[in-house]
């Protein structure tokens, strides 16, 4: 997915990273002049970086080579330069993409040095989505995930003084908002549409669901079992309660855009990430006091759901003239000081579980309370085909919502097609 935006392991992972003072030794053992590092358009602010690459410069007598790079087009870029003789040192990429430039072989094995970069401090979301067959190609960024974004203005006037704290409350609040706005044939307590499926994904594994096992190295769908189809029902139950007037049951979040949607002064909640909301308070930016957010309530009355965590993954190519270098410079970015500096920046820490820098505000204290209940989508190359076809999951969600096949029959096919681009 594109990317978003202990103290002793820290200070380790610091003297680490600095101990190496002069020149250094890259893979081949040849001296090091220079590192190149590949990260992308908006993943970390220049305070962050410029102080990064100073320090090491200064610690290591390397230079930095910094390229900011942008997501259209990272794939094949990636690929391109991967399989050169001279790639970038150390490069940024979305944590779906990681396991299949891993199984593809051009990503350096990590799994040993992984103390030197906190590893103790990863989410295990985060490090689930670098680890193949038992091996680690790579260091977690960052990551983000959903939570509810609401009006808070809209839910006081409607008498819900407090956020939900369950499934049902949530609920609840929906159809109070949906209420108290009833002469408005446009508004949308919450605004669903039909085939959001990352919020899917949240129900799904809040029910003990997934999507899919692995077996023996093979995967197969599993979102025709009893809890899976729990999830598509919660789903349904909220899509139908969100509005008078249905979101269409066939598009997702982006086509449009529901930040601006949300913008519009018609729509109550949404289910977004924090860069939709800087998008809206940005086309309105009367929506910056009195906007809050809350994290994806669970069924169970008291905690949050689990929710997928987007992000991004740091890693070494294998073909790098210059690895060692490489590894302090990701030693050095995994300490808590830059560690903070991301979180304090609005996202979850890679190499760090103390968000306290992050919860200084109403988003950030949702990521902060929800992001170590995170997941990510099956770990394998095959996955992303699953994601960037025809998605079995958006179509199952628009077929059962929409009445064109039964749950039953609407999770088996997804199933089914999920397990044979998987094989």
């Amino acid at each position: 997915m594109k990317g978003w935006r202990g103290l002793a392991a820290g200070a380790a992972a610091l003297a680490v990273a600095v101990s190496g003072c002069g020149t250094s030794t890259s893979g081949s053992g040849t001296e090091t002049k220079e590192i190149t590092v590949w990260l992308m358009d908006g993943s970390a602010a220049p305070t962050l970086t410029d102080a990064l690459n100073k320090e090491f410069e200064s610690a290591n007598g390397i230079k930095v080579k910094y390229e900011v790079q942008k997501w259209t087009g990272i794939q094949e870029k990636l690929t391109t330069a991967l399989a050169s003789s001279t790639p970038p040192d150390v490069i940024e990429l979305g944590n779906t993409q990681t396991a299949s430039f891993a199984d593809q072989g051009t990503l350096a094995d990590l799994t040993a040095d992984a103390g030197q970069f906190n590893s103790g401090e990863w989410l295990g979301g985060l490090k689930d989505s670098l680890t193949l067959n038992g091996k680690q190609y790579g260091v977690p960024f960052y990551a983000a995930n959903r939570t509810v974004i609401y009006r808070t203005d809209l839910l006081q006037a409607a008498g819900v003084t407090t956020p939900p704290a369950s499934r049902a409350e949530w609920i609840d609040a929906i159809n109070k908002l949906k209420a108290a706005n009833a002469s408005n044939p446009d508004f949308q307590a919450l605004y669903l549409p039909g085939q959001s499926w990352y919020f899917l994904l949240s129900l799904i594994w809040d029910e003990g669901g997934d999507i899919a096992k692995q077996d023996a190295g093979k995967w197969t769908g599993t979102l025709d079992t009893p809890q899976a189809k729990a999830g598509f029902e919660a789903y349904k139950a909220i899509y139908e309660a969100s509005a008078t007037k249905k979101v269409p049951a066939d598009i997702d979040e982006a086509k449009p855009q529901q930040m601006e949607v949300f913008g519009t002064g018609n729509v109550g909640m949404m289910v977004g990430l924090p860069w939709e909301l800087g998008g809206a308070v940005k086309a309105k930016p009367d929506l910056a006091d009195k906007t809050s957010a809350f994290p994806i309530p669970s069924k169970k009355a008291g905690a949050s759901a689990p929710v997928f965590l987007g992000g991004s993954n740091l890693a070494i190519p294998t073909s790098s003239k210059n690895t060692e270098a490489a590894k302090k410079y990701l030693a050095l970015l995994s300490s808590k000081k830059y560690q903070d500096m991301l979180a304090e920046g609005g996202a979850v820490p890679g190499t760090s579980k103390d968000t306290a820098k992050l919860a200084t505000n109403a988003v950030g204290k949702a990521l902060a309370a929800s992001s170590p209940n995170g997941k990510v989508t099956p770990v394998t190359p095959k996955w992303a085909a699953v994601e960037a076809g025809q998605n079995p999951l958006k179509d199952a969600l628009t077929a059962y919502l929409t009445g064109a096949k039964t749950l039953d029959q609407a999770t088996k096919d997804a199933s089914d097609a999920i397990t044979k681009a998987m094989a």
